[in-house]
C-alpha cells in the first residue's frame, strides 16, 4: 500500500518589516564546505532511515490489505484515484514553494506571498478537480473512482498549505524532525486504512486515511517551523516566484504524468482488475525508487544547490552520489525482477501471480528513474528548466502512443516494455545530452555506473541458472538470493574508494599526511 504522499513543502516568514522585493535566485552563497558536507550527511542518514521505515510499515500494510481485504478490481479504483493525486500534486502550488530552498537570503521574507499563492492555486484546483470528478474517472475507464477522486483529493488543498512550513524543513536539512511528522502520518493513516477496509469500505479506505494522515503532517510541520503560516501579498514577489515557479512546475507534472500515463492507459483500455495486477507490479519496482531515491532527494536539492556556484565541485557531488545509489538499487531491482513469480506468490498470494510478468520490466523502469530523479533535480539546481520542461515534454509525447499500442497487443507486459523502451532509448541520451551541458560528462556518469551494472548482469546469470535448479521454496529463494548477491559484493568492490570520495592514491598516505592536508579533508567532505 502507499498512501497519499505527505505534504512536503516549507515555509517562513517574520512580518515585522515591509516586505521587500523578491531575492533574485542565482546560486545562494554556499556555506562552508566541511559544514555543509556534515549537514548533507546527517540529513541523507535521517532521510533514508525515515524512508526505510515508513516504506517497510506501508509494504506490510500492503501485504495485509492484499492478502485479506481488497482484490484486484479495488487496487484498480486505487490506482485512479492515486494517480490523479499525484499528478495535481506535482504543480498545485506553481512550483513558487521551492523558492524557500533555493534562493539566497532569509526566504522569511518572501514567504507569506508564496502561501497565498500556494494556498489559491491547490483551493482552485480542488474545486476544478471536485466538478470534473465523475467525467475524468469515465474517461480513465473507472466510474467507480469518482467519490474516492473527490475525497483523495482533498490532499491537494492540504498540501498546498504544508508547503511553506515543509520547504523550511528541508531548506534547514532538518529530516530528523521529518521523521517524526512522517512516522506520526503513517500511524494515523494506516490505522484508519485498516479499520475502514476491514469494515467494507473499499478503495474509500485508502482516500479518508491518506486524508488524515495529511492532516497530521500539515499540524507536524507547522509545529516543527513555527511562525510560517502566515499569509501576505508582495505582487514584484509574485511575479518573480511565477517567472521561477511556473517552469518547474510544468516540468514537475510532466514528470509525473510520464510515469502515471501507464496507469490511465491500462484502466481506460484493459479495465480495472487488469490495472489492479499492473499497480500492485508497479508499487512493487517502486520500492527502490521510494526508499532510496526519495531518502536522497530529500537533502539532494538542497545539496546541489549549494554547490551550483562550483561546476567542478558539483561534477564530483553528483556523480559520487548516482553511483552510491545506483549500486544500492542494482541488486534489489536484480533480485525482484529475476524472481518475480516466486516473490509475489510468496508476499501477496497465489491470486496476485498474473502481476509477476510485467515486474522485471517494471524493474528496469525503476532503475532508470532513479538516475532521471537525480538528474532533475540537480538540473534544476543549475537553473536549466526549461530544458527540463523539454525532456519531460518530450518523454511524455513519445510514451503515449506507444503505451496505447503496447496494451493492445500485449496487455499489462506490453505496456511495461513500452515503458523501458522510451525511457531507455530516447529518455537517458536526452538526459545525458542536458548534463554534459551542465558540466557533467558522460564519463564521469559511466565510472559511477559501470561496476554495478556489470554486478547486476552477474547477479542476473546467477538467478538464471539456479532458479530452475533450486527450485522455487523458501529456502531455496534465500540460497539463490544470498548466492547472488555474494557474486555483486565481488564486482562492485573496486568501486568502493569512488563510493567514499577517496582518490586511490591517497591513501596510504591519509594517516602521515592528516594534518599537513586541511585541503584535501575539506575536498573529501564536499564529495
Amino acid at each position: 500500500m502507499d498512501t497519499a504522499p505527505a505534504p512536503g513543502s516549507e515555509t517562513g516568514e517574520t512580518g515585522d518589516s515591509p516586505a521587500p522585493p523578491a531575492p533574485a535566485p542565482p546560486h545562494p552563497a554556499p556555506d562552508a564546505p566541511p559544514a555543509l558536507g556534515r549537514k548533507v550527511r546527517s540529513a541523507a542518514r535521517w532521510s533514508l532511515i525515515n524512508t526505510v521505515v515508513l516504506r517497510l510499515g506501508n509494504f506490510a500494510t500492503g501485504i495485509v490489505l492484499a492478502r485479506f481485504a481488497l482484490g484486484p478490481a479495488e487496487w484498480g479504483v486505487y490506482g485512479i484515484a492515486q494517480t490523479v493525486l499525484l499528478v495535481l500534486l506535482s504543480a498545485n502550488e506553481l512550483g513558487v514553494g521551492l523558492a524557500i530552498v533555493r534562493w539566497e537570503g532569509d526566504p522569511r521574507r518572501f514567504a507569506p506571498t508564496v502561501l497565498t499563492m500556494s494556498t489559491l492555486s491547490s483551493g482552485l484546483l480542488y474545486v476544478v478537480l471536485f466538478a470534473a470528478a465523475p467525467t475524468v474517472a469515465g474517461l480513465l475507464g473507472s466510474p467507480d473512482a469518482a467519490g474516492v477522486l473527490r475525497v483523495m483529493c482533498l490532499c491537494v488543498l492540504i498540501d498546498g498549505i504544508a508547503q511553506v512550513p515543509g520547504h523550511f524543513l528541508t531548506r534547514e536539512f532538518a529530516q530528523g524532525k521529518r521523521m517524526v511528522i512522517d512516522g506520526l502520518n503513517f500511524v494515523v493513516a494506516t490505522s484508519l486504512t485498516l479499520l475502514l477496509a476491514f469494515q467494507g469500505w473499499g478503495a474509500m479506505s485508502f482516500a479518508w486515511g491518506a486524508v488524515a494522515g495529511n492532516v497530521v503532517t500539515l499540524v507536524g510541520c507547522a509545529l516543527a517551523a513555527p511562525g510560517t503560516l502566515k499569509y501576505g501579498w508582495n505582487p514584484e514577489q509574485a511575479r518573480a516566484l511565477l517567472r521561477f515557479g511556473l517552469p518547474l512546475a510544468g516540468a514537475s507534472m510532466l514528470a509525473l504524468a510520464v510515469v502515471n500515463v501507464d496507469t490511465m492507459v491500462v484502466g481506460a483500455t484493459l479495465g480495472n482488475v487488469a490495472l489492479g495486477f499492473y499497480v500492485l507490479a508497479f508499487n512493487i519496482s517502486g520500492w527502490p525508487v521510494r526508499i532510496i531515491s526519495e531518502a536522497a532527494r530529500r537533502v539532494s536539492f538542497a545539496g546541489f544547490s549549494r554547490l551550483a556556484g562550483s561546476p567542478e565541485a558539483l561534477a564530483q557531488g553528483f556523480s559520487r552520489a548516482l553511483g552510491v545509489l545506483i549500486t544500492v538499487t542494482v541488486p534489489i531491482c536484480v533480485l525482484l525482477g529475476g524472481l518475480a513469480l516466486p516473490v509475489i506468490q510468496l508476499i501477496y498470494g497465489d491470486r496476485w501471480g498474473p502481476a509477476a510478468a510485467a515486474l522485471p520490466w517494471l524493474m528496469a523502469l525503476g532503475l532508470i528513474r532513479i538516475g532521471a530523479e537525480l538528474a532533475y533535480d540537480c538540473l534544476v539546481a543549475l537553473g536549466q528548466r526549461r530544458s527540463l520542461f523539454l525532456v519531460q515534454g518530450l518523454w511524455l509525447v513519445a510514451l503515449v502512443p506507444v503505451l496505447l499500442a503496447a496494451s493492445h497487443l500485449n496487455g499489462i507486459v506490453g505496456v511495461s516494455q513500452a515503458h523501458v523502451l522510451v525511457a531507455g532509448g530516447l529518455v537517458v541520451p536526452v538526459f545525458l545530452f542536458a548534463l554534459g551541458r551542465g558540466g557533467i560528462g558522460v564519463g564521469r556518469i559511466a565510472r559511477a555506473c559501470a561496476w554495478p551494472f556489470l554486478g547486476g548482469a552477474v547477479m542476473a546469470a546467477i538467478i538464471l541458472f539456479l532458479e530452475p535448479r533450486f527450485g522455487d521454496s523458501r529456502l531455496a529463494l534465500l540460497a539463490i538470493c544470498t548466492l547472488a548477491l555474494a557474486g555483486y559484493t565481488v564486482c562492485v568492490l573496486p568501486s568502493r574508494d569512488f563510493l567514499r570520495g577517496v582518490d586511490r592514491g591517497d591513501r596510504p598516505h591519509r594517516g602521515r599526511h592528516r594534518a599537513a592536508t586541511p585541503a584535501r579533508s575539506t575536498q573529501q567532505d564536499v564529495r
